[in-house]
């Protein structure tokens, strides 16, 4: 088992940065790919980042490329999302996903609880 929390998000003015952390416990962090997801209002979550455990390679979703940065610190336990350059589309709960392997594969394993983030126009 693997407990996800997440916390950074606030509320930020269009042009923003926030960066979001997701501290991981249970078992063995550096055996699990991390990403990250969002959920605006009546919309479906979807796929935001993520960085693989074995050679740090990162995804991005088209949306965020280039203002999105995902980076991991295996000897915390942590996985950060820094973005730069909010846009109100932005807004969104965000989560944490963990997937048991050494590359990210979508099928996630464990959830975050969420944390807002808020981008005022």
């Amino acid at each position: 088992q693997v407990q996800l929390v997440e916390s950074g998000g606030g509320l930020v003015q269009d042009g923003g940065s926030l960066r979001l952390s997701c501290v991981a416990s249970g078992r063995t962090f550096s055996s699990y790919s991390m990403g990250w997801f969002r959920q605006a209002p009546g919309k479906e979550r979807e796929f935001v980042a993520a960085i693989n455990w074995s050679d740090g390679g990162t995804y991005y979703a088209y949306s965020v490329k280039g203002r999105f940065t995902i980076s991991r610190d295996n000897a915390k336990n942590t996985v950060y999302l820094q973005m730069n350059s909010l846009k109100p589309e932005d807004t969104a709960v965000y989560f944490c996903a963990a997937r048991r392997g050494s590359r990210w594969n979508p099928r996630v394993d464990y959830w975050g609880q969420g944390t807002q983030v808020t981008v005022s126009s």
